[in-house]
């Protein structure tokens, strides 16, 4: 089994965001048994891919799980939609608090990206790749929507495989990742569905899913989105002008 760590790894808010946003919940008024069911169902596949499950999703389960527990429990009628009474008030604070802080960083982001526009340190002698990527990758998508589009991908194959078969993992990052890279000089933008549709063996999958991880978290490759669906996320070479050159000696 592969193992592999994101410094920049969402938390469990951030998951909690990813529920809300995807699924258009009310932020005042969560449907707690669904929402635990669905985050434990991510910790499971997090799990499964052999990723670092940080003690805060723990955490925060057995929180969701207590307030559950609560909710199950007869409540006095109020007119308030949200009170100090309800046993989520004190989740829903911490969302709003954790939401504001995280807008308020993704502008100050911009504010530093429009900055380096206009100051360069040095100048931007960029290397030569096989194909320029085309487009612009959208900055919103998070590892939630990555695990989003991975367990669809494994929807569609456990659809066509109804028998599990004991494998030896013949398969390596190293591997998967000059094949992504390969696929991408050839082939341009592709979609991850429709690649994974071609490599079908499911332990090679998770190998070039791990792979993807990887290659993204070492800024070689570019993600996605179309149509406003974050389980269709589509693979690309970074842009020439986001490859940053050596600088010459003055």
């Amino acid at each position: 089994m592969y193992r592999v760590q994101l410094k920049n790894f969402e938390g469990p808010l951030d998951l909690l965001l990813f529920f809300i946003k995807r699924d258009e919940l009310d932020i005042y008024d969560i449907p707690i048994s669904y929402i635990t069911n669905q985050f434990l169902e991510y910790i499971n596949l997090m799990e499964e891919l052999d990723l670092d499950v940080a003690s805060e999703f723990i955490l925060m389960a057995s929180m969701l799980m207590s307030i559950k527990a609560k909710m199950m429990l007869p409540q006095e009628e109020s007119d308030e939609e949200l009170d100090e009474h309800d046993p989520r008030y004190e989740l829903v604070q911490r969302l709003l608090e954790y939401k504001r802080y995280k807008e308020m960083a993704g502008k100050m982001e911009d504010v530093a990206e429009e900055a380096q526009k206009s100051y360069f340190r040095g100048y931007t002698k960029v290397d030569q790749v096989d194909k320029q990527a085309s487009g612009e990758a959208l900055k919103d998508v998070t590892m939630f929507d990555l695990m989003s589009a991975f367990k669809k991908v494994l929807a569609d194959i456990k659809k066509q495989e109804s028998v599990h078969h004991v494998e030896k993992i013949e398969f390596t990052i190293e591997e998967q990742t000059e094949y992504v890279l390969d696929r991408l000089q050839q082939s341009g933008r592709t979609s991850f569905r429709a690649m994974c549709s071609e490599i079908k063996n499911l332990t090679k999958i998770v190998v070039t899913f791990l792979a993807i991880l990887e290659m993204l978290k070492e800024r070689q490759i570019n993600l996605y989105v179309e149509d406003d669906d974050p389980t269709e996320f589509y693979l690309d070479l970074k842009p020439v002008d986001e490859i940053i050159g050596t600088p010459e000696a003055n």
